[in-house]
């Protein structure tokens, strides 16, 4: 298969949907050959700040010399941004490749009278393939959706993370907050250190996994602490502490901004700190080094244009935006605020706007480009006490809301990636476009 014929494979595959389970992308890796057991993996899920983890935790080994594969999802605009090796986005060539080589694998399975992989199964695999053929030395994977079921979840990790838990996917993942917890702790693996952010019921659950399969646990909080120590330009300044590992006011900068940033980074610090005890390159001059310069698009991402200051955010439900409404307070005291807003209809929606919003701001609602999409009329339905206007157009509705922020307003964009996705390529063409 070429690239475009690998595309449309893919969407065939969306017709079997989510479907829990490790059997089948066992298989398919049995198929391949193991790929996954070809270099040393870290393994992240969490409710938010999983990406940003990972993100991090790439960086910090690829500082070091290692080579780091990362795998995520979703992506933004491509798919070929859910594969990078030490920064670099796997090529359509290789894409198409390793996929053609899945889709072997997953013919044959079907011919043994198997189900057919999904298209998450897919994917991970054709992760796992090349990142062995490419002489992955580490491999950073983001669970999908939960982690104990997920298709990542065939792996023996080093280090598991888990950053937090809320109510999120309950609907797959047990019904309830525990069941959610239940499948995050699914992640951890017998004797394997686990780093985590999770509190109060949560880290009950997890706390019990990890003395079951005698994984020492490092809680954030409990066993390491990071703190906020102001700005140094557009960077945060963070002080962090482990004492039982021996560290105490280690300083460092973080580039990525917002309170709930210095708790990820925390994560990510204290997750370095335990593979240096077996990685002898990797050391906490090489945490520095990456902090200061990781960013994560779509994340509270900087998308200012000339006289405006713009910030999209992936923020997709209560716990994502409540992050986001903290890092504005934080960065933008003051400032009057202007949403751009598109939302899943299968989203704790009302509880994703108490949380966002405030008296005063002004809000454009739009439709972001999935089939589980609130309308933009539904949406600002929602929203009659703060005068919402309804733009299905994405590209317009970002037009009226700058036409709202003039005058030293906030514009931020939120409510989904696949609204962000197609904004951030709409803003850096308006920023090309006002540079020439």
């Amino acid at each position: 298969m070429d690239y475009q014929e690998s595309l449309v494979w893919l969407e065939e595959l969306n017709a079997f949907g989510i479907r829990l389970g490790l059997s089948r992308i066992e298989r398919l890796a049995e198929l391949l050959g193991h790929p996954e057991r070809r270099y040393r993996t870290i393994h992240v899920t969490g409710t938010n700040g999983k990406g940003s983890v990972s993100a991090m935790l790439a960086a910090v080994l690829r500082q070091a010399g290692l080579r780091t594969g990362l795998y995520i999802s979703p992506h933004l605009v491509s798919y070929t941004e859910r594969c990078q090796i030490n920064g670099a986005e796997i090529s359509e060539a290789d894409f198409a490749r390793c996929l053609t080589a899945v889709r072997r694998a997953a013919e044959q399975m079907v011919a043994e009278g198997d189900e057919c992989p999904t298209q998450f199964e897919a994917l991970t695999a054709l992760a796992f393939l090349w990142f062995a053929e490419a002489g992955a030395e580490y491999a950073v994977i983001e669970v999908g959706l939960g982690g104990l079921l997920d298709s990542t979840n065939i792996i023996t990790p080093a280090l598991s993370v888990i950053t937090n838990v809320s109510l999120e996917h309950a609907d797959r993942c047990g019904g309830t907050l525990e069941g959610v917890a239940r499948h995050k702790a699914g992640i951890i693996k017998p004797g394997v250190p686990v780093v985590t952010g999770a509190t109060a019921m949560p880290l009950d659950v997890i706390r019990r996994t990890a003395a079951a399969k005698n994984a020492s646990l490092h809680v954030l909080g409990e066993d390491f602490r990071a703190a906020f120590h102001g700005f140094n330009g557009d960077r945060q300044m963070v002080a962090f502490d482990a004492p039982a590992a021996g560290i105490g006011d280690f300083r460092y900068e973080l580039r990525l901004l917002g309170p709930f940033q210095v708790a990820n980074s925390a994560l990510a610090v204290m997750a370095a700190a335990l593979l240096e005890k077996s990685e002898p390159r990797l050391t906490m001059a090489a945490v520095q080094a990456a902090l200061v310069v990781t960013g994560w698009p779509g994340r509270f991402e900087d998308m200012s244009l000339p006289g405006q200051a713009i910030r999209v955010d992936g923020a997709h439900n209560p716990a994502g935006a409540a992050a986001l409404a903290a890092a504005i307070d934080a960065c933008y005291p003051g400032a009057g605020r202007v949403f751009l807003l598109g939302i899943l209809r299968d989203k704790d929606v009302d509880a994703i706007l108490k949380n966002l919003l405030r008296p005063g701001d002004q809000i454009v609602a739009t439709q972001p480009d999935s089939p589980r999409a609130l309308t933009a009329a539904e949406l600002a339905a929602r929203l009659t006490d703060y005068g919402a206007t309804a733009e299905a157009d994405p590209r317009r509705a970002l037009e009226q809301a700058l036409t709202l922020a003039r005058g030293g307003k906030l514009l931020a964009a939120a409510g989904s990636l696949y609204l962000i996705g197609p904004l951030r390529q709409l803003l850096l063409a308006k920023r090309k476009s006002e540079v020439m």
